[in-house]
């Protein structure tokens, strides 16, 4: 992957003398630098981050902490923690709070803050599912979204049905937001990327705690302890429905690939409409248009933008490759107008299908 250095686990439990047990961090300064705080762990992180840098300056450091803590990712030179990144775990939490809900009780507003809720300045990795997700107990997103309904009718030759039209464009919905607004880097857990069906389970035996607690095995089974890639890579996966999601996956990585636009400085949210369902914002030079309402798709619906010009689609979740309607036309060209829309100074006008993700770029970049 071309990439190397230190992931640091549970760094919550060791900077806090609480562990970070039963308690839900405010923000509040004094939570994070008070009594509480376990300066010998502290220092330690400072100390192996700064021997890390300096015995290898590429390396990447990347810390999971829940807590949020100030200058976590600020080098140690500057008085900060010195990790490269934070993993952004309440993303993952709050897409399975979500997919409990009804489409109805999604709100825009708290989709937009989960992801945008991080310091400035202090880079974080996001991600949409993880083991935590995955692992046996919990279930993973396409299963949240699909049910049952991936064991039957995720063929091409078989119909579909309202969980798997429902399923497959939310899938690539809520990958692509996480990706464009979550952090400066993202997180691909093994299966997510082309709607991984089953949870994972590694083999264990039965369990009897010191308390007397029973906890079954599974008779140190195998049977779940794999990752399904055959079902998105396999001489006959181009029968299946988890091919396109596995294509949108590598069209998103393309995408951050050609314009950069998770490294860039410019965020800028500037529509979260709960009517609509609509939420559009630009990050570096691209203009993303997210339409979460389940049966209502806009003609002539006007999105603000930074810089005038000649716009073009450069990612469609809607296209027939991502298993997608083709509600869109590629060859459209869309022209801003100047004037202040959604503190904005131009705009310009689109048609945004329900349950659809759409990324526009200036024509000539």
């Amino acid at each position: 992957y071309k990439f190397d250095g230190f992931r640091f686990d549970g760094v919550t439990s060791m900077m806090y003398t609480h562990h970070g047990l039963q308690m839900a961090f405010t923000g509040n300064y004094s939570e994070y630098f008070g009594l509480a705080t376990d300066v010998d762990a502290v220092v330690y992180l400072m100390l192996v981050n700064d021997l890390i840098h300096g015995l290898f300056p590429n390396a990447i450091t990347i810390g999971e902490d829940v807590s949020g803590m100030p200058t976590f990712c600020i080098p140690v030179q500057d008085g900060g923690v010195g990790f490269d990144f934070r993993l952004h775990m309440a993303i993952a939490d709050k897409w399975i709070e979500m997919l409990k809900k009804r489409d109805e009780d999604w709100r825009m507003g708290d989709i937009v803050h989960t992801l945008t809720n991080r310091r400035w300045l202090e880079k974080c990795v996001a991600y949409a599912e993880s083991h935590d997700q995955a692992l046996v107990g919990d279930k993973t997103i396409a299963f949240w979204l699909m049910d049952k309904d991936m064991y039957d009718f995720m063929a091409l030759d078989r119909p579909s049905t309202p969980a798997i039209d429902r399923g497959i464009p939310l899938h690539k919905m809520i990958r692509l937001i996480t990706m464009g607004l979550g952090g400066e880097g993202y997180l691909n857990f093994m299966g997510n990327e082309f709607g991984h069906p089953e949870w994972i389970d590694f083999p264990r035996g039965d369990q009897r705690l010191p308390g007397g607690r029973f906890i079954p095995g599974n008779n140190n089974s195998y049977d779940k302890c794999r990752r399904r890639f055959d079902l998105a890579t396999s001489a006959d996966a181009k029968y299946l429905r988890y091919r396109g999601l596995k294509e949108f996956d590598v069209a998103m990585q393309h995408l951050e690939e050609k314009y950069g636009f998770m490294t860039s400085e410019l965020q800028f949210i500037s529509r979260k409409d709960e009517g609509d369902r609509i939420i559009v914002f630009e990050r570096g030079n691209l203009v993303f248009v997210f339409n979460f309402h389940w049966n209502s798709s806009y003609s002539d619906y006007r999105v603000g933008c930074l810089k005038p010009g000649k716009y073009k689609i450069v990612l469609d979740s809607d296209e027939a490759e991502f298993g997608g309607f083709s509600r869109l036309s590629h060859d459209a060209e869309f022209f801003t107008t100047d004037g202040w829309y959604d503190d904005r100074p131009c705009s310009f006008m689109v048609y945004t299908p329900s349950r659809t993700a759409v990324v526009y770029a200036l024509a000539d970049e």
